[in-house]
């Protein structure tokens, strides 16, 4: 048997464990820029306030109602989820746990016996919510697919469920299916979920009484004949290990307001490359193509807001490096190809590829001897900044203004990540 712990609300859960007055009431987290909504309480949602939308239409709902409004804060959350994850890695037996996303891991549960799998999966919710805070749905279903579909329904009526849905009986898993609208499989997207309902495939078990074949032919070929195996409660989704060094690193980041100057725009992609060449420096990795990328804003004389096409480009650096004065260099000159004078710009970003281990780099006889000197010098780095937090140490040519930044009006305090921001008992 698969599972899925899905944290409820998580960032919303996440600011109301410091703050137990806003149990039971409504909070919403906003996205970057403190744009639109990301994260709603069942409180929030009750009084009609709609996920992903703009923070500006909701704003009269959410003072009509006093729904307590956050800034997204993902130092905090980050580090809740890795309490959340580590806590389930305890209470599991070794590589049982496979993180999906910062609020969702699967689980292995093949040493638990058929007729214990409820009380357990009760047992891993109350754990998690007394050891961490934060309070989840488990789902238990044959396969991936299927656990989903249980932990959504666990999720619809958390009282009658008590947040644990397990489907270990081909009756049980065929009302659930039932009750499932096909836009809300795993897997399903909103143009196939259109396609399907003009086929007369309405909910997940209509989709799941189809031939594996028709799913080859209508289905997106392998992908879609695995899912319907799923539905069927055939497991074909393995498990995966942890990806312990990632293959691509990115940071990328909405502007705090329009930019239109040059000499913003590079400071950014200098600040973000800092940041990447960290992360990839942190899994003792180097890199040998550096990409740059920027988002225009397009002009638009409707209600709805537009992004212009990405535009972007990249380089391959003549070695692997890690560091991130040599990634600097050329993403800053790349951002000279994509600047246009007089475009307001909304968002920016760099992606490192082309990722080596960092002890495969080669040293070369005929560099200076204090070229070979940097990694010395971005391990000091990493270690203040790491010690001392932002960025105490960065390069000139990320600024020292930054009006660009990201807004975050409404941030909570980092609580568990910065000491000067730690929680006080009066």
């Amino acid at each position: 048997m698969r599972a899925i712990v899905d944290c409820n609300s998580f960032y919303c859960s996440c600011e109301r464990l410091f703050r137990p007055h806003l149990q039971n009431k409504p909070v919403v987290v906003l996205s970057n820029n403190d744009g639109c909504i990301i994260s709603r309480s069942d409180e929030a949602k009750a009084h009609g306030v709609e996920m992903a939308g703009p923070y500006f239409k909701a704003k009269p709902l959410i003072e009509k109602y006093g729904v307590a409004t956050f800034s997204s804060n993902y130092n905090l959350y980050g580090d809740l989820s890795w309490r959340v994850m580590e806590t389930l890695r305890m209470l599991l037996p070794p590589h049982s746990v496979e993180v999906y996303s910062v609020d969702e891991c699967f689980l292995d549960l093949a040493h638990i016996a058929p007729q214990d799998l409820q009380s357990f999966s009760l047992y891993l919710r109350e754990m998690v919510e007394q050891w961490t805070g934060i309070k989840v749905s488990v789902g238990v279903a044959p396969t991936k697919v299927l656990s989903k579909v249980a932990n959504r329904l666990s999720k619809k009526n958390k009282e009658v469920t008590n947040c644990v849905l397990v489907l270990d009986t081909p009756r049980k898993t065929e009302q659930a299916l039932k009750r499932t609208p096909i836009e809300d499989v795993w897997g399903i997207g909103f143009q196939y979920a259109d396609k399907l309902r003009r086929m007369n495939i309405n909910t997940a078990y209509d989709l799941s009484i189809k031939d594996i074949h028709w799913a080859g032919k209508h289905l997106g070929g392998v992908t879609g004949m695995r899912l319907l195996r799923e539905l069927k409660g055939i497991e074909s989704i393995q498990m995966l290990d942890e990806l312990v060094n990632k293959k691509m690193i990115a940071t990328t980041r909405m502007f705090g307001s329009p930019v239109t100057d040059l000499k913003d725009i590079k400071e950014a992609i200098a600040t973000y490359t800092s940041r990447a060449a960290e992360k990839l420096r942190r899994q003792h990795s180097a890199a040998n193509t550096v990409s740059v990328f920027v988002v225009p804003k397009e002009e638009s004389h409707t209600a709805h807001f537009r992004h212009g096409p990405t535009v972007g480009s990249h380089i391959i650096l003549p070695l692997a490096t890690s560091s991130t004065n040599e990634l600097i260099k050329p993403a800053v000159a790349l951002v000279d190809r994509l600047y246009e004078s007089g475009r307001v710009y909304k968002k920016a970003g760099v992606m490192l590829s082309g990722i080596v281990p960092d002890s495969s780099i080669q040293g070369n006889l005929f560099t200076p001897p204090g070229k070979n000197k940097h990694r010395m010098l971005m391990s000091m780095i990493d270690n203040v900044n790491f010690a001392m937090r932002d960025d105490i140490l960065k390069f000139a040519s990320s600024g020292t203004t930054r009006n660009w930044k990201m807004r975050q009006e409404l941030r909570s305090p980092r609580y568990t990540t910065r000491w000067e921001e730690l929680y006080e008992v009066k």
